[in-house]
């Protein structure tokens, strides 16, 4: 078989592949269905509800992410790494907290920057602090945790974005994370890190270019199914939640907003985090049960960094050292969240 032959039939199966939110959200109603048919009507209204009560936030993170995107605002990242480390390191941590980056998604622009010679200590600050917000998150945050939650995550993100970018600094300081941070044979982030290798101009009026008009609808649209998907099964699984774990249970492991308690939520978050969107909800109803702010914070802020599919994406490019100082960094960044949250909220 030829490669085209092989490219065209790997393209079909992608096509046929189920999406596995809305495969899971069948799943589960039909599971439902089949054992308990009086939570059907209850999960879907529940659901339903939920998502009406986020439309604004919704259509309006759509549109940022998508304005982002159309006008180039991501071309904007390079410019957080000139000047001295220290200043990069702060700057690098607000561009971080305001970038569009998922946890996953900022690998590739992260082998561009350390493959370019920038220094690890800036770019530590922007891995750690760029999955945790965006402008997007933000108002789907406030949306279903409030105001004052999304203000205090930014802030958040912000700050472990600083203690990884000195931390890095203190550390070398000390003789450790010297020399070349990437694996052997690590690239340069392909295409998907040409915006920090060859930045282009931002246009902020992106509506005069039809390219960029197209841009604009085609990143909403893509936007709106992703977001859609994952706060659909997020809010379905909510309702479950809602309905079957009780809440003296929630409120018995991580309702004292004490250190043990903020502590088991930052290592709980790394495996059962799913993605940023959908863990809000899930958060909502833990917090509805009786977790406690401080470790709600925790929970996102460790499973933002930390959830099994980054930390696997940032074992496969950095080397051995940098990566623990990566999960050290993100861990006790989150925990500190926790506990500072807990004090401001608590």
């Amino acid at each position: 078989m030829s490669i085209q032959a092989r490219l065209a039939e790997a393209r079909d199966w992608r096509a046929l592949r189920l999406d596995p939110a809305w495969l899971a959200i069948v799943v589960i109603f039909a599971v439902l269905a089949a054992v308990v048919p009086s939570q059907v009507a209850t999960s879907a209204a529940f659901t339903a509800k939920a998502i009406w009560s986020v439309l604004p936030f919704f259509v309006l993170s759509i549109g940022l992410a998508a304005y982002a995107k159309a006008s180039g605002a991501e071309n904007l990242i390079a410019r957080a790494f000139a000047g001295r480390p220290e200043a990069m390191v702060v700057f690098a941590s607000l561009v971080g907290a305001l970038s569009p980056f998922c946890s996953c998604g900022v690998i590739p622009v992260i082998a561009a920057l350390l493959a370019s010679g920038v220094p690890l200590a800036p770019v530590m600050a922007f891995w750690l602090a760029s999955p945790l917000m965006d402008p997007s998150m933000f108002f789907i945050t406030a949306g279903i945790l409030g105001a004052q939650f999304a203000i205090a995550k930014t802030v958040a993100a912000i700050a472990v974005g600083l203690l990884g970018g000195f931390g890095v600094l203190a550390m070398q300081g000390m003789g450790v994370l010297v020399g070349d941070p990437l694996r052997e044979g690590i690239g340069n982030g392909g295409c998907a890190g040409s915006k920090i290798r060859n930045p282009k101009a931002v246009a902020w009026r992106y509506w005069h270019e039809p390219a960029r008009r197209d841009a604009f609808w085609t990143n909403a649209r893509q936007t709106a199914l992703f977001l859609g998907k994952w706060l659909t099964l997020a809010f379905v699984l909510e309702s479950l939640m809602v309905a079957y774990i009780p809440n003296n249970l929630v409120a018995s492991v991580a309702g004292d907003g004490g250190l043990l308690s903020i502590l088991t939520a930052t290592l709980v978050g790394i495996p059962s985090y799913l993605n940023g969107n959908a863990a809000l909800p899930l958060v909502a109803g833990l917090m509805e049960k009786g977790m406690a702010p401080g470790a709600a914070m925790a929970f996102l802020v460790g499973g933002g960094v930390t959830s099994i599919p980054a930390a696997l994406a940032v074992w496969a490019i950095a080397r051995r050292a940098v990566f623990a100082a990566y999960l050290a960094l993100a861990i006790v960044g989150a925990l500190l969240s926790g506990i500072v949250f807990q004090i401001v909220a608590g």
